[in-house]
């Protein structure tokens, strides 16, 4: 069970990693957080995958003043996620054609759904970005719509205004990811097994 769980976590990441690429590569618009991402390697010499991971660091400290104790699953997706970002905009094309930069943006709404879907699955605790919404809904009691509402928005004004990506597929990310993420969560979920019940 243990070593399913950390495969599928590893496994979920890398493939998360890889659906960000698609969506840098379709040229058609990032989510909110890419969309910082993008902005800020705009402007250092950092590649993307590394401007992922040191914001995944940066918001991990965010986590000290609000008490939430980061997870196996907490750290190895600061680091997985970047990683496999950089190296799948290391060999990904980036397609001429509409057509195929569609496919690129659907691919990878599609692939971060499932993948977020099979890390979360594993139960190896939340990302440091959500962890971060949900340690300020803790904190202030306010409303996770609102508070995820309200992260995401400033990132994405702070990401737009240094120069990252937002288009169609901004749009088509925030109305598809959470009816995805729906669909593929409970596929993924792995639950500790009955106890089994011996007749007397």
């Amino acid at each position: 069970m243990l070593t399913r769980r950390l495969f599928q976590l590893i496994v979920g990441l890398a493939l998360y990693g890889v659906g960000m690429a698609l969506l840098v590569r379709a040229h058609l618009g990032l989510d909110p957080w890419d969309v910082f991402h993008q902005g800020v390697s705009e402007h250092l010499p950092w590649s993307f995958g590394m401007v992922v991971i040191a914001t995944g660091a940066a918001v991990l400290l965010l986590w000290i003043p609000l008490k939430q104790k980061p997870g196996i699953g907490t750290v190895a997706n600061i680091f997985v996620i970047g990683i496999a970002a950089d190296a799948a905009l290391a060999v990904l094309p980036t397609p001429e054609s509409l057509a195929l930069r569609a496919a690129f943006l659907v691919g990878g709404v599609v692939l971060i759904a499932a993948a977020g879907g099979a890390y979360i699955g594993a139960g190896f605790g939340p990302g440091p970005r959500d962890g971060l919404m949900t340690g300020i809904v803790a904190r202030t009691g306010w409303s996770i719509r609102a508070t995820r509402t309200g992260i995401e928005l400033a990132v994405l004004a702070v990401g737009f205004a240094l120069g990252g990506t937002i288009g169609v597929g901004t749009v088509v990310f925030a109305l598809a990811i959470g009816p995805l993420v729906h669909v593929f969560l409970p596929l993924f979920t792995i639950r500790p097994p009955e106890p089994r019940v011996v007749a007397a």
